[in-house]
């Protein structure tokens, strides 16, 4: 459009000659070289810098051209009325690259411009003032969608870039887990075959020793015993590794109170774990209920602002209830839900503790208002999942 427009006012100054049809074509070619610089230049730092569609001819250097081409447009325009429909051309200019308030008034001054060149040249007219300014209103419309579709497109591109990367660390989570999962299982598995066989082996051994240690060969029964010794504390030094590091004590308290010191309590949190030293439950539970404390923990720090959290665990008969209470600033627990519903949800970390308690077949109870605080509740039965 630029370059008819410019092609059109080269045009009129040839058909018409005048005395001024000469400086008209050159001051019309040198504002044309000035716009394909200026387009030339940004192209080339798209390329080399961003790669995509997006305009990185700003700041100094943007305001700098725009100004050498409203400055050679002006001077067009007062040699020759048929420049003022370049007005139309650079409104988009203004628009695209300035900033919304400013590039609406720059073409509102270009506008005003226009006209009153228009009416020097030839005369004033309800013509000659419309149509620039519907041109400026069209102008101005097409300007202000174009931002908002690019500022939609940025929003989205960020969206997806955000959902990519939750997408990754879900999977290095599920990762983890497994990984956990199967390293338990071996623990547990090497702990109830190995290690008590070579447990037993030992105590044969030294039950033989005892009965006659001055039998012939009993040189062979202490090496055969030492031997098993030093396998069982192998054998239990590798199931220490296997398990979770906080769970190597086999505590789930002085495992969750040692978070509590390390990692969750501050000056504003303080964080209360009522959890008995004598909790007996399987090892396999107990890595459980202590994943999901630290997710949900991590919601509370992330999301709560709370100033109490309260962790208990109590024992019945057959299951184990988790209690992880806040006074924070809560939620809406049925838009939660909805939002589930149609897979708008963005609480992930609810949604990893939901999926461990399915994994033992248990239950969970989200109690939460907002301003009063939320209050999790976990049941899982304390045999361990086949």
């Amino acid at each position: 459009m630029f370059l008819a427009l410019i092609v059109v006012v080269i045009g009129r100054a040839i058909a018409i000659a005048t005395p001024l049809s000469i400086a008209i074509i050159g001051l019309a070619v040198l504002m044309l070289i000035t716009y394909g610089l200026g387009s030339y230049l940004s192209r080339q730092a798209e390329v080399t810098v961003s790669g995509v569609g997006t305009p990185t001819l700003t700041g100094m250097s943007a305001g700098v051209w725009l100004l050498t081409l409203s400055t050679e447009w002006a001077v067009l325009v007062w040699l020759i009325p048929e420049a003022a429909y370049l007005v139309f051309a650079l409104s988009f200019l203004y628009l695209y690259l300035l900033r919304r308030r400013w590039g609406i008034l720059a073409v509102l001054v270009a506008v005003g411009a226009a006209i009153v060149a228009l009416g020097m040249h030839d005369g004033w007219s309800v013509a000659a003032v419309i149509g620039p300014l519907l041109g400026a209103g069209v102008a101005i419309l097409i300007g202000l969608g174009y931002q908002s579709l690019t500022r939609e497109a940025a929003e989205r591109e960020m969206l997806m870039t955000e959902l990519m990367a939750t997408r990754d660390q879900l999977a290095e989570t599920e990762r983890t887990a497994g990984a956990l999962a199967e390293r338990a299982r071996l623990a547990r598995e090497i702990h109830d075959t190995v290690a008590q066989g070579l447990s037993s082996i030992q105590m044969l051994l030294h039950a033989a020793e005892r009965a006659d240690p001055d039998r012939a060969g009993i040189q062979h029964i202490r090496l055969a015993r030492d031997t098993a010794a030093a396998n069982l504390a192998d054998t239990r030094a590798f199931i220490r590794e296997l398990l979770p590091v906080a769970l190597t004590d086999r505590r789930l308290a002085g495992a969750l109170r040692r978070l509590a010191e390390t990692q969750w309590s501050s000056d504003e949190l303080d964080v209360q774990v009522r959890v008995s030293d004598a909790l007996e439950l399987p090892m396999q539970v107990q890595s459980a209920l202590l994943r999901i404390t630290q997710g949900a923990m991590a919601n509370v720090l992330q999301h709560a602002r709370a100033r109490t959290v309260i962790i208990a665990v109590a024992v019945d008969a057959d299951s184990v209830e988790l209690t992880v209470a806040d006074d924070g600033v809560g939620f809406d627990t049925a838009t939660v839900r909805a939002d589930r519903a149609v897979g708008a949800s963005d609480s992930f970390g609810l949604t990893a503790i939901r999926e461990r308690v399915d994994q033992f077949g248990g239950t969970l109870t989200v109690e939460a208002s907002e301003g009063r605080g939320t209050r999790l509740t976990v049941v899982l039965s304390t045999e361990e999942p086949t």
